[in-house]
């Protein structure tokens, strides 16, 4: 049984659960309060024995300044849908399908230089004496019959999407929405400053500052029924405005276009190959952006207190792995655990003193009603996560919303304590975790999208990229050192492929995560093939290296002993489909999600075929080695199929059952500074496994959901 003990959580308040709040601080160890959107700290507990966290809304919460300065309330970049026209004129609504609690269109700006009509047949823009805007409505003349069209737009956003989403959520009555102002510019930006110092004057008892969070929301976009209808969590279409355009403008030499944000309706989404406009405007923002979120955060220490950052909502520009980050001065950053990846996306943060795992579920009444089940959405939470914290823990854990929800539900309660002091034992014993292989995602982002590759809102995912998203998943809770390299990596550096055992390339043809046209270039494919010909480990899930070029699809294809069938090569007969006994599989099932259609054997020996169609396979290549995955879903067993597949692309299959436990439910954790080691059962039900460990091997009973200690 884990020792009950204290600190390291931090959980919610309100000022109608005063006592209640005093308990349950008590009883879980407690060591922070806080409070949440909707609620207010209660202020016989400024002086509770524990740290208070004050949450700053730096871009709402002040409809007077908002409402007395409307030209700088902030904007997003909107585009209506495509719409066909039959010759003439074509009128075209702007906020058709868009929530008008949301958006308003800004027509105060100059729209002929921030506006852009697209033809959307032939990409060419249309000239601004070719149109006109009124009443809500763009008429565009003299169009080309059966050729679509669409506006790019800026609108002003006069509820906060946050705001709003959680308003919905909960059915708020009787409040006041919540409109965005723009921290980023001139007048905005000395009264930001102003209102901060006031802040922290009339609340001497906040320790910490909890900035949710600096100065751009990311894209979240709603439809006429206040329904979600657009979401990008790395989005940067509402981070614009003519004021801070002017100034990219400036700095980069060219003239700014509406499209290069709104790209072509795509909003520049992850799964976008980034274009050089707007690498450069991600770039500029982020120097932008943590330039001023410093000055806040040294106003913060002026006056005594911590500054932390909550990963998300107004997050825009503040990319953690990115070198500008660091620049900022935060004390510490929390963030919302949603699976091992974002646990990792928190954990793995450089430049800060901690960092904090919000725990889920969130106090709402989404989760919180009667008949509802949160502590099953607790448990698969924290037994997702915890195979990440024993990687690489967050120094903190806590809960958000309203706890008077919580509290209506003991087993839900008895199970957080459970996490708390769980959580505690497993901080106090994990160090220098041991690395059994380096390993590198490559794609098109990088470090830039560290741990939220495949991820367009936070960690929820859709039929198309679950089967990829799950190789990061694992990834995050395996025992290897894992880094994010972009293609721009290799080519200035390639010196860092001798640092590394295999590399991972996942995703579709034509995508950020596959590639793109990087694999038309030359360099690039003759250094990974030199890579994994002299002895470095490939990876490929789905459609890797994916070019079509010069006779292949899969540039990669001679080391990966696969290719796909696109009816370019019909007429070759192939004969291949014996699957044989391997290493990796060894008899396992594998769930590969959507998989693949069409894949077959150039000489790989296939591991898995269903319906004449190759879903695995493995490689030699020279003195390297390859493997092939149609897809990979997160699961307990395709866990260890990757484990097992890394080993082997490494060249390190020999030595897998040196530290190993049988059972893919199970799994060890090494940590040889400290000389100890743990199984941990990453499900509820009870298993039996055998573990090898320190030369020897013995069976072993686990309860559901046990971690079990021993020394080494």
């Amino acid at each position: 049984m884990t020792t009950k003990k204290t600190g390291r959580l931090t959980i919610p308040t309100d000022l109608d659960i005063v006592p209640e709040t005093l308990e349950i601080m008590a009883r879980l160890g407690a060591d922070a309060l806080r409070d949440a959107d909707g609620t207010n700290f209660p202020p016989e507990l400024t002086n509770a024995d524990a740290k208070i966290y004050a949450t700053y809304y730096t871009t709402r919460k002040d409809n007077e300044w908002a409402k007395n300065n409307p030209d700088e309330v902030q904007q997003c970049y909107v585009s209506t849908a495509f719409k066909t026209s039959q010759g003439g004129s074509l009128k075209i609504r702007l906020l058709e399908g868009i929530s008008e609690d949301l958006f308003s269109v800004n027509d105060r700006d100059d729209i002929n230089r921030w506006w852009e009509i697209i033809d959307r047949t032939t990409g060419a823009v249309v000239p601004p004496s070719n149109w006109s805007y009124s009443g809500g409505f763009v008429e565009i003349n003299s169009t080309t019959p059966y050729h679509e069209y669409s506006v790019s737009f800026l609108a002003y956003i006069i509820w906060d999407p946050v705001h709003m989403y959680n308003a919905v959520t909960n059915d708020w009555k009787n409040f006041e929405r919540q409109i965005t102002f723009d921290v980023r510019q001139p007048k905005t930006k000395e009264f930001s400053k102003k209102r901060l110092r006031e802040f922290l004057k009339e609340k001497p008892y906040v320790d910490v500052v909890r900035f949710t969070t600096f100065f751009h929301q990311f894209t979240l976009i709603f439809d006429e029924l206040r329904r979600q209808k657009y979401v990008d969590w790395y989005g940067y279409s509402a981070s614009v405005c003519p004021y801070i355009l002017e100034q990219f403008e400036r700095e980069v030499g060219y003239p700014f276009r509406a499209e290069y944000i709104i790209d072509q309706g795509y909003h520049n989404n992850q799964y976008r190959v980034p274009s050089k406009q707007f690498l450069d405007y991600m770039a500029f923002q982020r120097r932008e952006v943590c330039a001023l979120a410093k000055e806040l955060v040294d106003i913060t220490h002026e006056e005594g207190r911590e500054a932390m950052m909550f990963l998300g909502d107004h997050w825009i520009g503040t990319e953690p792995f990115m070198d500008e980050f660091k620049s900022i001065g935060l004390d510490a950053v929390v963030g919302s655990v949603g699976n091992g990846s974002t646990l990792r996306l928190i954990s793995d943060i450089p430049g800060v003193k901690y960092t904090e795992g919000r725990f889920l579920p969130y106090f709402f009444p989404d989760t919180f009603y009667e008949g509802g089940n949160p502590r099953a959405e607790a448990e698969y939470n924290w037994l997702t996560a915890r195979r990440a914290i024993l990687r690489r823990p967050v120094d903190r854990i806590g809960y958000g919303g309203y706890l008077k929800l919580a509290l209506k539900f003991p087993e839900f309660i008895d199970y957080v304590e459970h996490v708390a002091n769980e959580f505690r034992d497993i901080y106090e014993k994990v160090s220098k975790p041991l690395c059994l292989a380096k390993v590198a995602v490559l794609n098109c982002w990088g470090k830039v999208r560290a741990w939220g590759a495949h991820m367009v809102h936070h960690a929820l995912y859709q039929k198309q990229n679950y089967s990829y998203a799950g190789i990061i998943e694992v990834l995050s809770g395996a025992p290897f050192d894992v880094s994010f390299i972009n293609f721009d990596d290799l080519r200035e550096n390639p010196a860092i492929l001798k640092d590394i055992d295999v590399i991972i390339n996942v995703g579709d043809e034509g995508t950020a995560h596959g590639g793109g046209e990087n694999w038309g270039d030359p360099k690039i494919v003759s250094l990974l093939r030199k890579y994994i010909a002299e002895g470095g480990g490939f990876i490929g899930v789905g459609e890797p290296s994916a070019h079509q070029k010069e006779g292949r699809f899969f540039q990669l294809g001679g080391a990966l002993g696969v290719e796909i069938e696109r009816g370019f090569t019909l007429g070759y007969d192939k004969w291949n489909w014996d699957v044989v006994p391997h290493f990796i599989t060894d008899g396992a099932e594998v769930d590969f999600g959507e998989g693949k259609k069409n894949v077959f054997s150039t000489g790989a020996s296939i591991l898995f075929c269903k319906d004449k169609e190759v879903q695995m396979a493995a490689n030699e290549y020279f003195n390297g080695r390859s493997v092939y995955i149609s897809g990979l879903p997160y699961s307990a067993e395709n866990a260890r199929i990757l484990h097992k597949s890394i080993m082997w692309a490494a060249g390190k299959d020999a030595s897998l059952k040196e530290w190993y436990s049988e059972n893919p439910k199970t799994e060890i954790h090494v940590y040889e500074a400290s000389k100890t080691y743990c199984v941990v059962n990453n499900t509820p039900e009870p298993q039996e496994t055998t573990v090898y460990a320190n030369g020897k091997s013995f069976a072993l009973k686990m309860d559901g959901g046990a971690i079990l200690w021993y020394e080494i």
